[in-house]
């Protein structure tokens, strides 16, 4: 038996006033969604992760992750991802909305222990603010002290959850909601402050988040009977570049720049030249290790800038193919990494066409 994550994303957003639905819109260097999902794979919590959305979603590679269609209403986006793992052996789900990007690994693992002798795990604020309640055109004051706003991820015992779902034909703010209109107990723990639900423009403002910058450089000589290797891809030419690895003076660049935002030291520490184990190596494999570093310590990349300075080949016939493998690589969008070619005017060994360097500012931004 197993968990399964649920992430509610086939919501229409009527509130935020955009022609985009907001769990699609970039949020700190991503599509909203992935902020959750990252979380839920980071976790290694969860056997089964499904996305349940209206609109297609590409480039998902994990196999654990399933995307299916949503429902009109929540409810119905609930009992479809329901009934979709029914038959898969699941043991507890935990339910989440997509425009809650901000919960941390934390509240998922006190979920899980509160799970151990609940079959409804709900997290909740309180608020410090005065409340007001109108009725038949009279105004009361409400005691705030009893008051819970609720949040997700809310975790439930699968089989309880199915049936209360399957029962249920009427519109719900919360799965919770089930369980406390059929007199089910529900335990309440304490969530966090910045779990906010997206729900405006205004509520996509970063919080917490610091910006870092690093500087990565490299220079490599040119020789001949060798593939020439720029940005992960292989580029036609006469000659290519010296090295202990394949002398992809791109993705060098760039993995030092990364190492310097994240204040890493730099890249011969990761791949000293002395060993003959790295001999060879493709680039695009010296950079897997430093995105995991990146991914686990709480960065996210927010722009490459690029110079590549050789006299040929001419960057803007590969420009094009450059970026995207990057962005494959990287894992960012395409308007999030800018390449320039620069030339040197025939000076030094560069403008003789006997070496190819390359520059890289990268701003990098961790969220606290």
């Amino acid at each position: 038996m197993s968990n399964c994550f649920i992430l509610l994303a086939a919501g229409k957003g009527k509130r935020f006033k955009s022609k985009n639905p907001k769990q699609f819109i970039n949020y700190i260097n991503k599509p909203l969604f992935m902020h959750s999902v990252d979380k839920a794979i980071k976790s290694k919590m969860f056997k089964t992760i499904i996305i349940v959305s209206n609109l297609p979603i590409k480039n998902i590679r994990t196999k654990s992750i399933k995307v299916i269609k949503g429902g009109k209403e929540r409810h119905e986006s609930t009992q479809n991802a329901l009934n979709f793992i029914k038959n898969k052996k699941i043991k507890n789900v935990f339910i989440h909305d997509a425009a809650r990007p901000n919960f941390t690994i934390r509240l998922l693992k006190r979920l899980k222990n509160n799970l151990k002798k609940n079959k409804a795990v709900v997290p909740y604020i309180k608020t410090y603010n005065s409340v007001k309640f109108v009725e038949k055109n009279k105004i009361q004051n409400l005691d705030r002290e009893k008051l819970l706003f609720t949040q997700t991820p809310q975790c439930f015992d699968f089989k309880s959850i199915y049936k209360l779902s399957k029962l249920n034909k009427k519109k719900i703010t919360d799965e919770a909601s089930l369980f406390l209109t059929n007199n089910r107990k529900v335990k309440f723990i304490k969530g966090e402050e910045n779990n906010f639900k997206i729900t405006t423009i205004k509520d996509f403002k970063k919080p917490n988040v610091k910006s870092f910058y690093g500087i990565g450089f490299d220079i490599h000589r040119l020789i001949k009977n060798k593939n020439l290797f720029l940005g992960g891809i292989k580029i036609p030419f006469h000659s290519g570049l010296q090295g202990h690895s394949d002398g992809d003076v791109i993705l060098h660049a760039v993995i030092d720049g990364l190492l310097g935002a994240m204040n890493k030291k730099d890249i011969g520490t990761f791949y000293p030249s002395n060993k003959r184990k790295f001999k060879n190596i493709r680039s695009p494999n010296m950079l897997s290790p430093i995105l995991k570093i990146l991914n686990k310590d709480g960065y996210s990349i927010n722009n490459v800038d690029i110079n590549l300075i050789c006299e040929k080949p001419k960057v803007s016939k590969y420009r094009d193919k450059i970026i995207k493998s990057l962005c494959n690589l990287l894992n960012i969008n395409k308007d999030q990494v800018n390449l320039k070619g620069k030339t040197v005017e025939k000076l030094g060994l560069i403008g003789k066409e006997e070496a190819i360097a390359c520059e890289v500012i990268i701003s990098l931004d961790h969220y606290a």
